[in-house]
């Protein structure tokens, strides 16, 4: 196995000096795209965090948003070394930084992120298929405990790619981060690929039955409730806001990495091979934007954030006012 690794992260090597790639992308382009979402990201995710300190825990649904801030606010915060990285402004020795630190930090985050997310639909799953039922998952003391067992599980994946870095950092083994790890390193780096892919598909086949069950539900509840046409439309989109958000952050990088992976193992035509980097620079930068996307998240779906923002104040009273007689269909979405 430690055979194929090597064999596999040569054939790499050997793959980028045949196909040099156009940089300018990636050293001009993508650095600046990455500030406007570190500036916008930091800014929304400080108000949010500001916002959630005066929000008690005391529902499953807020736990999962805490955590899900959390875990924006730390990829936001390693979104700078990979910026000065990328664009080459920083030392040699930052390039190493982020290979062996702040990238597993950010990618270990990402995915309890994702996993956030899935548990959020589950959340509103239950909700409305059982509102009134006193179910175990539905208690915060049981989303404290998943969240805190997703936090340790993916430390613990992703902590041997840490320190499985024993080969001298050069400025010349900095430019690719496999050239530093150790054989086992270079295995429990592919292990940890197929984790990831494993903990996105699964999340992924998961939220299509739990969304096709609310839809029915919210919408049986509208043609009960109310026969608004403008009501409809907005309840629509706050059912399909979690959703959206993680289709259109994190789908585009999964799918792209099944043939990007490919080309990186196989032959393939040169052409191909950088237009398949530039697509997965592409959908990797879709899915930094979730840092930005999630706290639609919060203003959509949780009242108690919108109650706490100042800004959203009037209009949230001025919503509820006219919408008095059909608040039952905002019971079973919002939290």
């Amino acid at each position: 196995m430690l055979e194929t690794a090597n064999t596999t992260v040569m054939q790499g090597f050997n793959k980028s000096e045949r196909c040099p790639r156009d940089t300018r992308m990636t050293q001009l382009v993508f650095p600046a795209l990455y500030t406007v979402v570190f500036l916008t990201g930091l800014l929304l995710n400080t108000l949010a965090l500001w916002v959630f300190i005066h929000i008690p825990s005391n529902s499953t649904f807020t736990v999962y948003l805490k955590n899900t801030l959390v875990a924006d606010l730390i990829m936001t915060l390693m979104l700078p070394f990979k910026i000065l990285s990328d664009s080459h402004l920083g030392p040699w020795q930052l390039r190493g930084f982020v290979c062996i630190f702040s990238s597993v930090i950010f990618y270990e985050t990402m995915y309890v992120g994702i996993i956030m997310l899935g548990l959020i639909a589950f959340d509103r799953f239950l909700k409305i298929i059982r509102p009134f039922k006193n179910l175990f998952a539905k208690k915060p003391a049981f989303a404290k405990a998943v969240s805190i067992s997703i936090w340790v599980l993916m430390f613990l994946i992703s902590f041997p790619n840490m320190i499985l870095n024993n080969k001298e950092a050069t400025p010349s083994s900095v430019k690719k981060c496999a050239s530093l790890k150790s054989p086992l390193g270079l295995v429990w780096h592919q292990v940890v690929n197929q984790a990831c892919q494993f903990i996105f598909w699964t999340v992924f086949i998961l939220m299509l039955p739990f969304y096709v069950v609310i839809t029915k539900k919210v919408y049986n509840s509208y043609k009960k409730f109310t026969s608004k046409e403008n009501k409809h439309k907005r309840v629509e989109m706050k059912v399909f806001i979690v959703i959206a958000v993680f289709f259109v952050c994190f789908a585009p990088l999964h799918f792209v990495r099944i043939p990007y992976t490919y080309s990186q193992t196989n032959k393939t035509d040169c052409r191909l091979e950088n237009q398949l980097f530039i697509a997965k620079e592409i959908a990797l930068f879709l899915a930094t934007t979730n840092i930005c996307m999630d706290p639609l998240i919060y203003i959509f779906l949780c009242k108690k954030f919108t109650e706490r923002v100042p800004c959203m104040r009037g209009r949230r009273m001025a919503a509820s006012s006219q919408e008095h007689h059909s608040s039952h269909t905002d019971n079973i979405i919002l939290a």
